[in-house]
């Protein structure tokens, strides 16, 4: 059930771009009475920062960041304060990223191509208790998920991987260390490290070993 809330939106807006959080705040400018920015950050660090600061009633934050990831920041958000509302603003038109702000938490998945007016009307949907997702992005979605429950796509999607970290994930089964990885699929050590993290995460491991036996034992490959 939704309730309304009265007065503006206390919002916090994260990205590891300066020229992107001033680009909304001016974008959010002309509804002062309905959004007010109290806090913005940098990078996910200083973010966790700045809403234990300003406790917002909504967090808008870019999906992915240079050397961090919204959705890991999502996470860590909600384990601090479990009611904490989070929405991911992307460029990344793509479903995988939808199922996975959702299962982090996220109370929505927008769109950085959305109109201001829209925007703000999201955002006071998901301060009243709703989730806000791009209407096209959600109508694809439903399609999407029926399919992934039937195997149709590639290794490890029912459990969340995206088509890179499924191939990935094949190359830690055979053994393969990170540097090799990189190397066979022409990609920085980093980049590598990165998709381990959110390996691990989706999986429910800490480690590569342990991500090797639950492919295994779940049957992700065999």
């Amino acid at each position: 059930m939704v309730s309304e809330v009265t007065g503006p939106v206390r919002l916090v807006l994260v990205d590891d771009h300066q020229v992107v959080i001033e680009g909304l705040k001016a974008m959010l400018a002309g509804f002062a009475g309905r959004v007010r920015v109290v806090g913005q950050a940098v990078g996910a660090e200083q973010a966790l920062k700045v809403v234990a600061n300003f406790d917002p009633d909504v967090v808008l934050c870019d999906v992915r960041m240079k050397n961090s990831s919204g959705l890991d920041l999502c996470l860590a958000l909600r384990e601090r304060e479990p009611q904490r509302k989070v929405v991911m603003l992307s460029v990344y038109d793509d479903e995988q990223y939808l199922f996975e702000a959702l299962r982090v938490g996220a109370s929505g998945y927008l769109l950085k191509s959305i109109a201001s007016d829209d925007l703000v009307r999201q955002l006071e949907l998901v301060r009243d208790g709703g989730t806000a997702i791009d209407p096209e992005m959600a109508a694809r979605s439903v399609d999407i998920a029926a399919r992934i429950q039937r195997d149709e796509f590639w290794p490890g999607a029912r459990q969340g991987l995206t088509s890179r970290e499924s191939e990935i994930l094949s190359y830690m089964v055979t053994g393969l260390s990170n540097r090799g990885i990189a190397k066979r699929l022409v990609i920085g050590d980093e980049t590598v490290k990165s998709h381990l993290r959110s390996i691990y995460r989706k999986l429910g491991v800490a480690d590569r070993t342990s991500a090797v036996a639950t492919a295994l034992r779940e049957g992700i490959f065999r």
